[in-house]
């Protein structure tokens, strides 16, 4: 398959790309190039080819639902540029 250059300006103004005229025959080659690597994959026989597995295929990990804080409330508030207390400190940004 091949595309003319009036359906390269169609692809421009429907995907809102500004395409000056003299980049007409670049793009036109790029997206010509484009679809003749799709037509190679095309050929291809992949008949006995497996799919990739996806995330919905596996099966999640289980794990106990615990709920912690973590213990680590002083190296958290090691980062805080302020603090007043066990809290991060903040300016005030409602008057």
């Amino acid at each position: 398959m091949s595309l003319d250059s009036a359906t390269v300006r169609r692809i421009a103004r429907l995907a809102r790309i500004h395409l000056e005229e003299a980049e007409l025959p670049r793009l036109q080659a790029e997206l010509n190039g484009i679809l003749g690597w799709i037509e190679q994959l095309n050929e291809l026989d992949v008949t006995h080819v497996e799919p990739l597995t996806g995330p919905t295929q596996m099966a999640l990990k289980m794990r106990e639902d615990l709920v912690t804080d973590g213990n680590i409330r002083e190296q958290i508030l090691a980062n805080a540029p302020d603090r007043a207390g066990d809290y991060f400190a903040v300016p005030k940004v409602v008057e």
